[in-house]
């Protein structure tokens, strides 16, 4: 059982930078991929970014160009690097971590959230 605990969340005005942490209660270096979710009132979570074990990263359209994910490995934590904020990216983020094992079974951990809100 991963443990993954967020940070970082806040209020930002439209234009602005937050930074946003997940620290893992295991090494991250033994996790497949890393990634954060997000999910707006009244709608589904979505997926935001994802980090791999092979160091590749990944990114919804939406954000592409304004999020950053990255890995400190030492310190078991994945970071969310986001600029430029929108008010359409107010939602709660997520941690996601999965496992893979033979095929395509896996494990998912998620984290308790972090409000992010961002004024227009």
């Amino acid at each position: 059982q991963v443990q993954l605990v967020e940070s970082g969340g806040g209020l930002v005005m439209a234009g602005g930078s937050l930074r946003l942490s997940c620290a893992a209660s295991e090494s991250i270096g033994s996790i497949n991929a890393m990634g954060w979710y997000r999910q707006a009132p009244g709608n589904q979570r979505e997926f935001v970014a994802v980090s791999t074990d092979d160091g590749s990263t990944n990114y919804a359209d939406s954000v592409k160009g304004r999020f950053t994910i990255s890995r400190d490995n030492a310190k078991n934590t994945v970071y969310l690097h986001m600029n430029s904020l929108k008010p359409e990216d107010t939602a709660v983020y997520y941690c996601n971590a999965k496992r893979y094992y033979s095929g395509s079974d896996y494990s998912s951990f998620w984290g308790q959230g972090t409000q992010v809100t961002v004024s227009s």
